[in-house]
């Protein structure tokens, strides 16, 4: 991951703990106090998400775990449960620069399906972009819809005009 993610950690000391903690907290530990809270975590035996990997090189990252490891959402205006039922979420999507446009996004859904079903979950849930103009890629974090819908997933509700939720049902193989 620290080779995938680089010294900044992904996008500006992410470390893809955006979604895991409050803005305050995510705020105050910016940087290295981030990668420390991710490096906690799966040393705690906590699976934060998956690698995708070309041979020996790691080429991008999913984070996908049950939906309340992720704070944020119970505070994001957008980002509301839309029924009920207990749901896996995709909070991130980061490919490394020179693997983009490739399919790999998709290819990490289907992974991160895969890995969900296998915890159980029955369904998984993601917060694609759906850009009407081109942005940047480091906007698109939270991946694209064609890549989600690319995998199997459906459109479920549009928050935003950019913002979609989706899902997709886990069925056991």
């Amino acid at each position: 991951m620290e080779q995938l993610f680089g010294p900044r950690g992904a996008c500006a000391g992410c470390w893809c703990m955006y979604w895991r903690r409050t803005n305050a907290e995510y705020k105050k530990n910016q940087g290295e106090g981030n990668r420390r809270a991710m490096k906690s975590l799966i040393e705690r035996g906590i699976v934060p998400g998956i690698l995708a990997y070309d041979g020996d090189t790691p080429i991008g990252w999913c984070s996908v775990a049950p939906r309340e490891q992720f704070v944020r959402f119970e505070t994001s205006r957008t980002l509301k449960p839309i029924d009920a039922q207990p749901v896996w979420s995709i909070a991130c999507l980061f490919v490394a620069k020179g693997y983009r446009r490739k399919g790999i996004s998709a290819q990490l859904l289907e992974a991160a399906a895969a890995y969900a079903r296998s915890q159980g979950a029955k369904i998984l849930e993601g917060y694609p972009r759906d850009p009407s103009k081109q942005e940047a890629d480091p906007f698109l974090w939270t991946g694209t819809v064609p890549a989600f819908v690319k995998a199997g997933f459906t459109e479920m509700a549009r928050p935003s005009e950019t913002r979609a939720i989706m899902r997709r049902e886990l069925r056991r193989k």
